[in-house]
C-alpha cells in the first residue's frame, strides 16, 4: 500500500526546468506536489488543492511572487516561501513584512530548503487543527447555537469564549442587560474540564443583603450554600456589583486563596470551584462610587468578555429572530407565520435597548401570536399588551407563561432537574406534574 503523502506543497515558477526541479526534489521526500508557470488566477487551484505551503518565485510576468503574497486572501493563503534569482535584502525584509514565511535566494541549498518547506507545512497543519479542534468544539457545545451570529464581533467573542473555557482562573463578563452574559458563562463551564459538575448561577440583585452570606458560603449544620453545591464545577455570580461591599471581602478571598467559613463555624472549608462573575454596569464607576473593591474587581478581571449589544451587531437580527422563532414554534407546536417585508423592517429599525432578551421575547410573541393570524414581528414589537397577542383566556395566559418558564429554566440548567426545580422555587414532584400536565418534552427543550 503507497503511504499517503504527509504535505501538500503548490510550486510556482515560470522556469519549467525549475519547475521540474523543485518536483522532483518535493516528490523524492514524499510531498504531493502541485504547479502552475503563472501566479495570475492561481486563487482556484489554492482553493482545489488546498496546499500546506507554497513556493513561489518572485520575478514572474504580469503577478509576481511579492504581489501573490500581498493579494492572496488572508482565508485560502497557507505559509507562502519565496524563491529568486534577483533577491538582495531590501526585497527580502519587504517579503517577510509582508508576511511571507521565507526567502531564500537561488541557488539554494535543498536541504535548507526543504526544512523550511517542512516548519511551514507543520505551522500549516497545527493550525488547520486547531481552527477544527475549536469549530467541533463549539458545535459540541451548542455555543454556535446559543450564541448566534455570524457579524465579525460576534465570531470574535466565541473566539474568546473557546480560548478562555479551559481556563481554571476566574473570568469577568461584561454587557448590557440581555446581551446573553449568562448563556456564555453557561457555555464556557460546559466547553471546561469541570462541564460534567455543577454550574451554578447566581443573581446578586435577587439575594437580600441580610441572607447574602448564608445564602453563599452556608450555614453550619443547617444550610449548605452555593459555593458547596457548586464544587468541582462553576458559580456564576451574575451583577456582581450587587453583592453587599462587606461581603466582596470574602469573595475575594474565596478567589485568592479558594478558602471560605460557613456561618456560625469556624471550620475552613476548600472550594474546588471556577467562579465566572458578570456586571452590566461599568465596573470602573461602581467603584468611584464606592459600591466594588478594586482589589476584587483587579482579581475578577484578569480575563474580560466584552459582550456587544444588539445596536452594534444589526446584521445578526433576522438571522437571532428566525432562530428564536424556530426554537418557540417547536416549543409551543405553532407552525410560525411568514414575516413580510415590513415585518423586517421593524426588526432592523427597532432600537433593542433590551437587547437579545428583547428580541427573543418579540419572537415568543409572533409565534403565540400565529394561530391567530397575526405572528409579524411589526405587531409583535408594538408590546405584549396589544390584543393580538394575549391568550384566548386567564388559564391559557398562565399555562402559556408556565410552560415558557419553566422550558426556560429547564436550558438554562441543562436538563438537571433537581437544580431547575430549586431556581423556579418548587419541590421537585411539583415541577414533574407540572411538565407532564404542560407536555413539555424535556429532550426537545435540550
Amino acid at each position: 500500500m503507497t503511504k499517503a503523502p504527509q504535505y501538500r506543497a503548490l510550486v510556482i515558477d515560470d522556469d519549467k526546468e525549475m519547475r521540474h526541479s523543485l518536483v522532483h526534489l518535493l516528490e523524492s521526500t514524499g510531498w504531493a506536489v502541485e504547479t502552475s508557470a503563472t501566479a495570475v488566477g492561481v486563487e482556484a487551484l489554492i482553493e482545489a488543492t488546498l496546499p500546506d505551503v507554497i513556493l513561489t518565485d518572485v520575478q514572474m510576468p504580469n503577478r509576481s511572487g511579492l504581489q501573490l503574497l500581498v493579494e492572496l486572501p488572508v482565508d485560502i493563503m497557507p505559509p507562502l516561501v519565496l524563491i529568486s534569482a534577483h533577491g538582495d535584502i531590501p526585497m527580502a525584509v519587504e517579503a517577510i513584512q509582508n508576511g511571507a514565511y521565507g526567502f531564500l535566494e537561488k541557488p539554494f541549498e535543498p536541504r535548507r530548503l526543504l526544512t523550511i518547506l517542512q516548519h511551514a507545512a507543520e505551522q500549516h497543519q497545527l493550525q488547520e487543527t486547531t481552527s477544527r479542534l475549536k469549530a467541533r468544539l463549539a458545535d459540541l457545545s451548542g455555543l454556535n447555537r446559543v450564541f448566534i451570529g455570524q457579524s465579525n464581533i460576534v465570531n470574535s467573542v466565541r473566539e474568546i469564549v473557546l480560548d478562555y473555557s479551559h481556563l481554571e482562573t476566574s473570568v469577568l463578563i461584561l454587557g448590557e442587560t440581555g446581551t446573553g452574559k449568562e448563556v456564555v458563562a453557561k457555555a464556557m463551564h460546559d466547553l471546561s474540564p469541570r462541564s460534567d459538575k455543577p454550574f451554578i448561577a447566581v443573581n446578586c440583585t435577587a439575594i437580600p443583603v441580610a441572607d447574602f452570606e448564608e445564602m453563599l458560603f452556608g450555614r453550619k449544620g443547617k444550610l449548605q450554600g452555593l459555593v458547596n453545591k457548586a464544587q468541582g464545577g462553576t458559580l456564576f455570580l451574575d451583577e456582581i456589583i450587587s453583592a453587599p461591599i462587606e461581603i466582596q471581602m470574602k469573595l475575594l478571598r474565596l478567589l485568592e486563596t479558594k478558602e471560605f467559613i460557613a456561618l456560625g463555624s469556624d471550620t475552613t472549608e476548600i472550594a474546588n470551584i471556577r467562579i465566572i462573575a458578570a456586571s452590566s454596569e461599568d465596573p470602573d464607576a461602581a467603584i468611584a462610587e464606592d459600591r466594588l473593591r478594586k482589589d476584587l474587581l483587579f482579581r475578577l478581571n484578569g480575563f474580560t468578555v466584552s459582550l456587544p449589544s444588539l445596536r452594534e451587531h444589526k446584521d445578526d437580527i433576522i438571522l437571532l429572530f428566525e432562530s428564536f422563532v424556530a426554537e418557540f414554534s417547536r416549543l409551543y407546536e405553532i407552525p410560525p407565520a411568514s414575516q413580510t417585508a415590513e415585518d423586517v423592517a421593524a426588526l432592523l429599525g427597532h432600537d433593542w435597548l433590551g437587547n437579545v432578551r428583547e428580541l427573543r421575547s418579540v419572537a415568543e410573541r409572533c409565534v403565540l401570536a400565529s394561530k391567530r393570524g397575526a405572528g409579524g414581528a411589526a405587531n409583535a414589537l408594538t408590546g405584549p399588551e396589544t390584543a393580538t397577542d394575549t391568550p384566548e383566556n386567564l388559564r391559557g395566559a398562565v399555562a402559556a407563561f408556565e410552560r415558557a418558564l419553566i422550558a426556560k429554566a429547564i436550558k438554562a440548567h441543562a436538563g438537571k432537574m433537581d437544580v431547575v426545580a430549586a431556581a423556579l422555587g418548587i419541590g421537585r414532584r411539583t415541577l414533574n406534574e407540572k411538565i407532564v400536565k404542560l407536555n413539555l418534552d424535556k429532550d426537545t427543550i435540550l
